[in-house]
């Protein structure tokens, strides 16, 4: 129920909205039972050979009714859906400000696949929340009201049938559906977001999948799933179609109790005859507001199932808490590391272990070691993506956790070997250093990363789409444009984390030509596994197993003739 409190707190806000829909919706029936009722009358009374002018107000009444209903439902469809794709916006937002914290530590434990599933398919289906699940018995009881009263005029025992009919439909058919149908609804969201994770792991992974042979496997395992997934769909349909008829059933039969009631009635001179059929049709045409809550059971299991895969995300605890009070203001922009240590689970090792080093302001120290010595975790710790566990990092005089996530991040600019490009323009790729940046500065950041030419030439520069994953650029421009991304950040600490890898020797020579003038007067952390270039540092430290093993510059390094020198002899620096 707890899915369900939230999703209901949702919808608060827009109650005048969903009081209006939901008056629309019973008007809308209203308007059906009223043009069944006057055309009834209307045959009945135009049998006996009344005058014309006798018929006229029931005429008028039939077209009344004819044009209101329509009328009345495009109103009630217009209002439900705005409110509908309302709560759904409302439902993407809180999923986002839920999940953007979490980002990267806490997310790495979910497969791409099955958080689009999250973001896409379960919040589509609290589409149905209002319009399937909470609207259809509000409806049901204005309708048993209104038309209750109606009937209760010519006899009380019409409003009991109408009653009886009601609750027999309202409540026990979908209780028997509900019973019949327990568990399809969570196995649909299950099978559905799995599907879906299968396909997307099989689209991202088509290659190595055709390299080793591995296609029809995957493709066996997507269809079992799919088998399963139509297997449900098809019960539910069963289920779909045993509530219509059972509706059905209950409708005819409210329509021939209150006919051999009326011709008692009648047959007693206590009903006129021309009211009869009125009656008869208008309680079969207020079953409309009946059909729908049969499967009411099914979607609020579909509901919950959803909207639990949403709040699973939304209130997971994220590896780092912002601070709450404003970030104080640098004294500088040092950066020391004191005594840390660090590891992503509690029963893992240490990732670094008691890590202690000093970047002074505009200072530059490289970071080298094998892989898995620990280098990347000290980039995560900086960018406060991970909560350290010991020690102490510093920033401008005052502790990292004194900073907020955001202020942390607006001082650092970094370079990655896998910067990631958007399907968009070079320009849109640019401006998420800097959304209010002018044409100017983008025009100045292109020409200090050596790219504005290249951009000139293309068909509609700075508006030429790059591609997913910016595949239409060579890797050389696409390092580039991350550099031009990270200058016109602009930001004073700028940190280099494999900046330089997959890239060829003439093209990786070339940037590290333009990275070196881009490290001018920026305090600068570069972590790297080649020691190309490095002989420009002010400090190298040597990682092994998350400690600092050596430290110096390149000369001094060479001259211990210890691990960085075997680095270097094995070719890390060719």
């Amino acid at each position: 129920m707890k899915s369900m409190t939230w999703l209901t707190r949702l919808m608060l806000p827009y109650w005048r909205h969903i009081i209006l829909a939901l008056i629309l919706s019973a008007l809308t029936i209203t308007s059906h039972i009223g043009l069944m009722v006057t055309s009834a009358y209307l045959l009945a009374r135009a049998a006996l050979h009344p005058p014309v002018l006798d018929l006229m107000v029931t005429i008028v009444g039939v077209r009344f009714f004819g044009i209101s209903r329509a009328v009345f439902r495009y109103l009630e469809r217009y209002v439900s859906h705005d409110v509908t794709f309302r709560v759904l916006s409302q439902i993407r937002v809180k999923f986002y400000q839920g999940i953007e914290p979490l980002a990267p530590a806490r997310l790495l434990n979910f497969r791409s696949g099955d958080l689009l599933s999250r973001i896409v398919a379960d919040v589509e289906i609290q589409q149905n929340l209002f319009l399937r699940v909470f609207a259809p018995p509000f409806v049901a009881l204005l309708v048993l009201l209104g038309y209750g009263l109606f009937l209760a005029r010519y006899d009380t025992r019409f409003s009991v049938i109408l009653a009886v009919c009601f609750l027999v439909g309202g409540l026990g058919i979908p209780w028997a559906i509900k019973g019949l149908s327990r568990g399809v609804g969570r196995q649909l969201v299950d099978l559905k977001a799995e599907l879906n994770t299968q396909v997307a792991d099989t689209l991202l992974g088509i290659t190595e999948l055709v390299a080793y042979g591995r296609v029809q496997a995957y493709l066996d395992e997507i269809q079992r799933t799919d088998k399963e997934l139509l297997g449900q769909q098809r019960r539910i349909a069963r289920l779909s179609g045993l509530s219509s008829a059972l509706m059905g059933l209950i409708a005819n039969l409210g329509l021939w109790l209150v006919l051999v009631l009326g011709i008692m009635l009648v047959e007693n001179g206590k009903l006129s005859g021309v009211n009869l059929g009125m009656l008869a049709l208008g309680t079969f045409s207020s079953f409309e507001a009946l059909f729908p809550l049969a499967l009411v059971p099914h979607h609020l299991e579909k509901n919950r199932a959803a909207a639990d895969r949403l709040l699973e995300l939304i209130e997971a605890e994220p590896a780092v808490k912002n601070n709450e009070t404003l970030s104080p203001k640098p004294d500088g922009l040092d950066l020391v590391f004191t005594d840390l240590c660090f590891r992503y689970e509690r029963d893992e090792p240490w990732a670094l272990n008691h890590l202690s080093f000093r970047i002074p302001k505009q200072g530059k120290v490289a970071i080298v070691g094998p892989s898995g010595a620990g280098k990347t975790s000290v980039v995560n710790l900086l960018l406060r993506f991970w909560e350290y566990d010991e020690g102490r990092i510093d920033l401008g005089g005052h502790s990292l956790r004194e900073y907020t996530q955001e202020d942390v991040r607006c001082f650092i600019g970094v370079l990655t070997q896998r910067t990631h490009l958007f399907n968009a323009t070079i320009r849109e790729n640019l401006l998420l250093a800097k959304p209010e940046g002018t044409e100017e500065e983008l025009i100045q950041a292109s020409q200090q990363a050596k790219l504005h030419d290249f951009i000139l030439t293309l068909p509609q520069g700075y508006d030429s789409y790059v591609g997913e994953g910016g595949f239409q650029l060579s890797g050389g421009q696409r390092q580039r444009l991350a550099i031009a991304r990270v200058l016109l950040k602009n930001a004073p600490i700028l940190i280099l984390d494999e900046a330089m890898a997959g890239l060829d020797p003439l093209t990786e020579r070339a940037v590290m030509d333009e990275v070196y003038q881009l490290m001018e007067g920026r305090t600068t952390l570069v972590i790297t596994h080649r020691l190309i270039g490095l002989e420009k540092m002010d400090e190298i430290l040597v990682l092994d197993h998350g400690q600092i093993v050596e430290r110096g510059n390149h000369e001094e390094l060479l001259r211990q003739e210890g691990l960085y020198h075997k680095m270097w002899v094995t070719g890390a620096g060719i």
